[in-house]
């Protein structure tokens, strides 16, 4: 029976973060635009609303520009065509970029325009490398990504960001380890056994996330727990606790801005320090 054991790491003792923000493009338009690109009855405002959601490149658009495939307008499906080639990527789910891809090829074959047809295609083939390794190597290490816990009024767009943030982690600290497998399907027991790989499983919860504002400054602190498991079982083997605090004006932008880098920050902690040298080193 493996050893059970536990962490608890809590940056600092807790790290302030004093962060500037700024830029032209604000997240906080995503909810807008996507409204605009979706239900708008002017065409110029949907290819303008299009065309801004790319720039922004955040995951929420994905369906939406999936969805903008089959608008009335060519310029519209071409600009949702060319942005999902630019906004999918490997944090997006397996069963959305299987989506995505289905969609595009049925826009590069059947759509009535040749530029919308182009576009499509091209998006298509960029996105069809995103499967993951064409080959398992033996004795590798394969690691499943969980889809994280938040029970935030965000939930949603947290966890896409808790997700996000242990991809590149892991992309960053070791890149040897493979988080996709070829066809970007979960891998079976079967599989694993075949291909002689380790498998591990990590996932991570928010269990506090708060902002508490005195004057025109205020303090988001967070509180995350990661676990590691065996994979595909998900036998709990290591326990993983950190905590931060991020401080920001009192402006809601920069106070989501602050929640997002709280996480992040424990995050990249917790996986570069524990759980990868964790990971290495089981038998």
């Amino acid at each position: 029976m493996p050893l059970s054991f536990a962490f608890k790491v809590f940056i600092g003792p807790l790290v302030i973060l004093t962060m500037l923000f700024g830029g032209t493009a604000s997240a906080d338009n995503v909810d807008r635009l996507m409204k605009q690109l979706s239900s708008s009855d002017d065409y110029k405002v949907r290819i303008s609303a299009a065309l801004s959601l790319s720039k922004l490149r955040d995951q929420r658009a994905v369906w939406p520009f999936v969805k903008a495939l089959k608008d009335s307008d060519k310029t519209v499906r071409g600009v949702a065509a060319a942005s999902l080639g630019k906004i999918v990527n490997s944090t997006t789910s397996a069963k959305m970029q299987a989506r995505v891809l289905q969609e595009l090829k049925k826009a590069a074959s059947s759509d009535s325009n040749s530029f919308v047809r182009k576009q499509a295609q091209k998006a298509f083939d960029a996105l069809s490398k995103l499967g993951g390794p064409s080959e398992v190597s033996a004795g590798g290490i394969y690691v499943n990504i969980g889809q994280m816990s938040a029970k935030t009024d965000d939930a949603t767009k947290i966890r896409s960001h808790m997700r996000k943030t242990v991809l590149k982690t892991f992309k960053k600290k070791a890149s040897s380890m493979m988080i996709a497998w070829p066809g970007g399907k979960d891998p079976s027991k079967r599989q694993i056994s075949q291909k002689k790989v380790k498998a591990f499983h990590v996932d991570g919860t928010i269990n506090e996330l708060t902002a508490t504002t005195s004057g025109s400054s205020t303090t988001v602190s967070c509180k995350v727990s990661m676990l590691i498991a065996s994979y595909p079982e998900k036998s709990m083997f290591g326990f993983l606790k950190g905590g931060a605090q991020v401080r920001a004006s009192s402006s809601p932008k920069e106070v989501q801005y602050a929640k997002e880098d709280c996480v992040a920050a424990v995050m990249e902690d917790l996986v570069a320090r524990k759980i990868i040298p964790t990971i290495k080193s089981r038998p």
